[in-house]
């Protein structure tokens, strides 16, 4: 494979100097150009693998030049060199389709892992979006979306009601993107007992309090160089929003316990259920972090916004994991299906069609053994109606149970299947299978 081309754009003679020698000793042959005008007939000319821009330039700025690439020069991912502390410009910049930025006086380290990032995108093969099944307008806008900000750094805030499928667009996004070789760190914000969640997201060091009796990495740490997913945002406590924000804006954590920060490289997706503007508008959520992790906002639509031929397709892909087929359908059970208003969306699908198979017994599947509440659509702050299904209620009696097991062992699944009598595979397929995250 030829040597990486990388442009540079930047007025001052010394910044062009320490970014080519920079960029050199990384075997990435370099062009450069003082202003927008020659930027842009070069990027005509030949085809680069990223491009790196000063925002002040003597003819415009870089807002104008990465507007003008996206259309101009699409697939070059630009990132952008700012003064220090200019927040705002930069998040402008990633909003009109950056792939990154970074602040003078450069941080040669981190410069060279923003390329590196930028140039996995070269060997990088769209077509993870494929899982997502569906050919409604609204999927396909989606999966479009996906492999876009999936090019970029930027932080992406994924909203949609529960059962969705927030975090499968998550991973999709990771996987799809130049960071899919690092790992991907779920988390559930609402999770994690308020008095444990600083050392549970940064660490802690032995001795920082009672029962710390050995060094504990935390999820941030966990998620260097790749991605760190913090699902159900919106339950996190103003405390930690505050610390969170540091984290975004520093790229460094400080363990507790510790009188050093560690830096440390992610890319913070988000994703919650609730109205995150109005909670900032209601004080129970920090603008500042609104706007910091709400850079490109993804919607994920429910089941009656995607409608009812995508339904059965999904249906028919569920039927078929669980060794049936969509011939198990009767009539009244795909006139059913193309009518009900799914509040529980995909998931509510999923155990909908697994308890069907589980209980049917001519083999058949009708509109009865669907087992459809008999209810509309709720509204988006209605609360959802009680499980009066018997399946509903033994799945919330173990629901709880295992909630319960969780808590008392903090979280660690071994412990908790060992004291539920149950084998850890099993455990781990019951909490998949009830959706607990």
């Amino acid at each position: 494979m030829s040597k990486p081309l990388a442009l540079i754009i930047d007025d001052e003679p010394d910044i062009r100097e320490l970014l080519s020698l920079t960029l050199g000793r990384m075997n990435i042959e370099t062009a450069v150009a003082e202003d927008i005008k020659s930027a842009k007939a070069l990027l005509s000319a030949k085809r680069f693998d990223i491009c790196l821009t000063d925002m002040r330039l003597p003819d415009g700025d870089g807002l104008e030049l990465i507007e003008w690439m996206q259309k101009n020069a699409t697939g070059v991912p630009v990132a952008v060199i700012t003064a220090h502390g200019n927040v705002e410009t930069a998040v402008q910049a990633l909003k009109l389709g950056a792939f990154d930025f970074i602040s003078k006086p450069l941080d040669l380290q981190n410069l060279r892992k923003m390329v590196e990032n930028a140039l996995k995108l070269r060997d990088r093969q769209a077509g993870e979006t494929s899982q997502l099944l569906g050919d409604s307008p609204a999927m396909q806008e989606l999966r479009d979306l996906i492999d876009r900000v999936a090019r970029s750094q930027a932080p992406v805030h994924v909203s949609g009601d529960s059962g969705t499928g927030k975090e499968l667009v998550a991973r999709l996004i990771h996987a799809s993107g130049p960071r899919a070789d690092g790992p991907f760190i779920a988390v559930n914000c609402g999770a994690i007992p308020g008095e444990l969640m600083e050392s549970e997201f940064f660490g802690h060091k032995r001795g920082a309090f009672t029962g710390a009796v050995r060094d504990k990495v935390g999820l941030v740490q966990a998620a260097d160089s790749g991605t760190l997913f913090l699902d159900e945002i919106a339950d996190l406590p103003l405390s930690m929003q505050v610390k969170l924000l540091r984290v975004i804006q520093e790229q460094a954590i400080r363990p507790v316990g510790s009188s050093q920060e560690q830096s440390v490289d992610v890319r913070i997706l988000s994703a919650t259920h609730k109205n995150l503007s109005a909670m900032v508008a209601s004080g129970d959520f920090r603008e500042d972090l609104y706007y910091r992790i709400n850079v490109i906002e993804l919607h994920v639509p429910s089941l009656r916004e995607r409608g009812a031929d995508d339904i059965l397709m999904l249906t028919g892909h569920i039927l078929e994991r669980l060794g049936s087929s969509s011939d198990a359908l009767d009539a009244s059970a795909r006139a059913a299906l193309r009518s009900y208003p799914f509040p529980g969306n995909v998931r509510e699908l999923e155990n909908m069609l697994e308890r069907a198979v589980t209980l049917c017994a001519s083999g058949t599947i009708s509109e009865s053994d669907l087992a459809l509440r008999a209810a509309a659509a709720p509204a988006a702050d209605s609360v959802a109606a009680p499980a009066t299904d018997l399946g509903d209620q033994i799945e919330d009696v173990q629901r709880q149970a295992i909630v319960n097991a969780l808590q008392k062992t903090r979280y660690n699944k071994t412990a908790a299947a060992k004291l539920l009598g149950l084998t850890f595979r099993q455990l781990r397929y019951r909490i998949k299978k009830l959706g607990i995250d």
